[in-house]
């Protein structure tokens, strides 16, 4: 280990972030895509041909 190193306390988990974040910027999302729950697909296909329908298709 370099001397300098020697030092320095350990890095806790927030000054490592405020370290990252001073070299790359604040561009790190704090969820990984893994972590988030995927997007919604959307509601059923069927489910807006039914609420556009026209009037004189009514049942």
């Amino acid at each position: 280990m370099p001397e300098h190193e020697a030092d320095q306390p350990p890095e806790t988990p927030r000054r490592s972030r405020k370290r990252i974040d001073e070299v790359f910027g604040d561009v790190l999302p704090e969820t990984t895509s893994d972590e988030r729950d995927p997007k919604p697909t959307g509601p059923a296909s069927d489910d807006w041909y039914l609420e556009n329908r026209p009037p004189h298709h009514d049942r």
